[in-house]
């Protein structure tokens, strides 16, 4: 974690003051540094794998964490990316098989599970890789040792991120990239007083892991729940006086859907949302359940960073529904054409983005689809444009990837997972808009199989739950262009417009 000194210096000057607490478990910064430092010695004991396929220059230990929203998260992680340490996060809510994939290529030096008996923990066991169960330590947590190393640059966090196949990409960030980019969010967000923070989401992902650091970098207290429930998390702003809601806009929704408390939540004073653009109504729904609640929306990618920000509703600045605002600091962004020629205001293009946030590369998983840097500068291959004003409309993304839940899918992932269904011909799949999904995720099929509970059953063998469609339908014959491909855009405008040609399987 690049933020050591930071931890450091709250560990010292409020070691009482809670840092952590997850479902009514807590840590205070003085227990998170402590337990920290033991485990970072404990980590120094394991040998190096030398089944690692790559490079990490630096890197003595390679920590892998499959822990899930854990209350032994936050010191295992900021232990894992200690110098000379570097910390891989693993979803354990992915696929067995991808996981198996992911453990197998990264041959990590040790393993983190909360589950001994878990998929994380039997895959790692049968690789030949030590596996440590959080909150089951063989060793003495109160005992420190030296401080944790403040001033290393270099490698700190491996990710990963859904490509246009299942095999999740693998990008790398250095320390040096989130120093910048959580200093700049320390005033751009006005965390200098340190204000609760909580997000309900997953802390194997960008969003909330982000806001897991940045909490800890500001000295505030991070509120999280176990496992995503809309009552829980509800229940949670209203009894810990919660100043700051980070999530995205389906976690959002479902608190209002669950909200059973006072009509109104006075006490937060900012949420901040991403990973799918807020519409009208979420962001009237969002304005009555937080009336004194500053709503603000950023644009990133994990591989980019923070591209944009706005203010929606309580700032100085209120943007414009459609658009997701203007560049974060340090961010210049250009749209360009497909030569990569600048094309101006008010045409659309492709995304690009010059920043000093932007990560190294891929581990594995670079295939030229999506992120890439050319000499007009980073692009994750997003669609948009720019007004006068510099005002980003973001309309899509190049290949069609959906957004539902505040999760990329990728199309082609979905519909390589339906095709290997018994039964199943071909397969095209599209996002329609949804007010609680962002995107909800719609599959055509055409063969044999028509039942959806068999193509739904067949998917969540394959893919993340978020990634099965919410709706069936089949194709008796397919339209085609004159190439001899499926017009997908046929196929999409036949399920809007109810076409005969279409038969809806699901509900």
């Amino acid at each position: 974690m690049p933020i050591h000194a930071q931890l450091l210096r709250h560990a010292t000057e409020t070691p009482d003051k809670t840092a952590l607490v997850i479902n009514g478990r807590s840590l205070s910064y003085g227990e998170l540094y402590l337990r920290a430092k033991a485990i970072f010695r404990f980590l120094k004991e394991f040998p190096r794998s030398n089944h690692r396929m790559f490079d990490l220059p630096g890197v003595e230990t390679l920590a892998a964490l499959s822990l899930g929203n854990h209350i032994g998260f936050a010191e295992y992680f900021a232990a894992a990316t200690a110098f000379p340490n570097a910390c891989a996060v693993i979803d354990p809510m992915m696929p067995s098989e991808t996981v198996e994939r992911i453990i197998e290529r990264l041959a990590p030096d040790v393993l983190i599970v909360d589950d001994d008996a878990g998929p994380s923990a039997e895959i790692a066991r049968r690789l030949g890789i030590p596996v440590v169960v959080a909150g089951a330590e063989p060793f003495d947590l109160g005992a420190g040792g030296d401080d944790l190393a403040v001033d290393a640059d270099g490698i700190f966090l491996i990710g990963f991120t859904s490509g246009t196949t299942a095999e999740p990409k693998a990008y790398y960030r250095s320390r040096e990239q989130w120093r910048r980019s959580l200093d700049r969010g320390r005033v751009v967000f006005e965390l200098e007083d340190a204000p609760s923070t909580m997000c309900p989401g997953a802390l194997a992902h960008g969003l909330a892991l982000y806001a897991l650091v940045e909490a800890l970098d500001a000295g505030a207290t991070f509120h999280s729940v176990r496992k995503w429930d809309p009552g829980a998390a509800a229940r949670t702003l209203s009894s810990e006086r919660v100043e700051r809601l980070v999530a995205v806009p389906t976690h959002i929704a479902g608190i209002a859907r669950a909200w059973t408390g006072e009509p109104a939540l006075a006490s937060l004073r900012d949420v901040l949302t991403a990973g799918a653009k807020l519409d009208v109504n979420g962001v009237e729904s969002m304005r009555r359940l937080f009336p004194k609640a500053r709503l603000r929306e950023y644009y990133g990618a994990s591989e980019i960073g923070f591209m944009t920000v706005s203010t929606l509703v309580g700032g100085e600045i209120d943007f414009p529904i459609d658009r997701v605002g203007q560049a974060y600091p340090g961010v210049e962004i250009s749209i360009r054409d497909p030569d990569e020629n600048d094309v101006g205001t008010d045409v659309a293009g492709t995304i690009f983005v010059r920043s000093d946030l932007i990560a190294d590369g891929y581990l594995w998983g670079d295939d030229g689809q999506a992120f890439r840097v050319t000499e007009a500068g980073a692009t994750v291959g997003d669609l948009g444009e720019l007004d006068a004003d510099g005002m980003l409309r973001v309309i899509g993304r190049a290949g069609g990837m959906m957004i539902s839940g505040g999760n990329n899918v990728y199309p082609a992932e979905v519909e390589s997972a339906l095709k290997a269904c018994p039964g199943v011909e071909d397969a095209v799949v599209f996002g329609l808009s949804d007010a609680y999904f962002g995107q909800r995720i719609v599959a055509v099929v055409s063969g044999e199989t028509v039942d959806p509970k068999i193509l739904a059953d067949h998917c969540a063998q394959m893919l993340g739950k978020y990634k099965i469609p919410k709706q069936f339908y089949h194709m008796r014959s397919w339209p085609m262009t004159s190439s001899g491909k499926i017009s997908r855009g046929q196929v999409e405008q036949a399920v809007i417009s109810g076409d005969d040609r279409v038969l809806r399987l699901s509900a």
